[in-house]
């Protein structure tokens, strides 16, 4: 699988920094306990009850690959290919917009989106050709492929989906239009729902508003700390938001921000599983350092190796934790 994904208008190609020294953070969260779907559904009028994510939950972002989420997280994403972890919200990532390097040959050729000169138009930054949602009947097609891949997420027993590149507009050379994917994301949305999985929309802060008339249920943020998008997002989304920085200015800015209201992850760029040399995982401490100096609370659960809790906004290195992006 491809690992990705910052909204195009932020895309990077910075290298994250690696730690190889790591250890878990544990934070203190607005609903503590363990998932219940029974107390996170949701109904449509006439729909299939959909079970959401718990509001401001830890999370870890595992779409490079899966491993044992660290204690405490409560809302793991994965890829489609890998299997849901026990016991937590899970969310199944697809690549509803683009296509994975190597598959081309997967899919019609009328369905990959050409240039006027009959070139594929690519994303360049990950090697994958764009999907051509331009009329009806393409969409149609294209959904039907990959709301089989949904019908796995929910056979597996996933909670929610991920479509991803969702922006993918942004990088047609002007082929594609915003509502040719508010139009696609939306048969997308329903079939989902109609498998009763809720659907995440993963960035493109600028079509949150629309969200709710989509069937969107939940923000998948990437570096809205970084960007300072955090806002917007609540906008539509409220705290049923997840968001994952690839800087620690980004960490800190999200950290100070919205760390008492978003579920906050430190990943590495390549989301790289645990194990590895590159694997970053942290996230934010929201009490102050006059709790943590008191040690009441969750301070208890937050020393790291060295035994020095971090305070609200302090979420460099003893911040870090077993993990690392797409």
């Amino acid at each position: 699988m491809a690992v990705k994904q910052v909204p195009t208008s932020h895309k990077t190609l910075t290298a994250a920094a690696t730690f190889t020294t790591v250890a878990v953070l544990g934070v203190a969260w607005a609903e503590a306990g363990p998932v219940t779907k029974a107390s996170h559904t949701h109904r449509s009028a006439g729909a299939p009850s959909v079970t959401l994510p718990p509001r401001h939950a830890r999370f870890d972002y595992q779409i490079g690959g899966a491993y044992r989420p660290p204690t405490g997280v409560r809302i793991v994403s994965r890829d489609r290919e890998a299997a849901p972890a026990s016991g937590l919200y899970n969310i199944c990532y697809v690549n509803a917009f683009q296509v994975q390097p190597g598959e081309r040959h997967k899919w019609a050729r009328d369905l990959l989106l050409r240039d006027a000169d009959g070139k594929l138009v690519i994303d360049e930054d990950w090697n994958e050709p764009l999907l051509d949602i331009r009329t009806a009947d393409k969409r149609r097609r294209i959904a039907k492929k990959v709301n089989g891949w949904i019908d796995g997420c929910a056979a597996k027993g996933f909670d929610a989906v991920e479509p991803d590149n969702y922006d993918s507009f942004s990088r047609s050379k002007k082929l594609l239009k915003k509502d040719d994917a508010k139009r696609y994301i939306k048969l997308l949305a329903d079939h989902s729902h109609a498998r009763r999985l809720a659907v995440g929309q993963k960035n493109t802060v600028e079509l949150a508003p629309a969200a709710k008339a989509l069937g969107l249920d939940f923000a998948v943020a990437e570096e809205c700390g970084q960007y300072r998008e955090c806002g917007d997002y609540t906008k539509s989304f409220g705290r049923r938001i997840v968001d994952i920085e690839y800087t620690d200015a980004g960490m800190r800015r999200a950290c100070d921000g919205w760390g008492d209201k978003v579920g906050i992850v430190r990943r590495d760029r390549d989301v790289t599983p645990a194990g590895s040399s590159k694997h970053v995982f942290r996230t934010c401490w929201t009490p102050s350092r006059a709790a943590a100096a008191r040690g009441t609370g969750p301070t208890l659960a937050a020393r790291h190796a060295g035994g020095t809790p971090c305070g609200r906004g302090d979420c460099g290195p003893c911040a870090a934790g077993p993990g690392r992006r797409r």
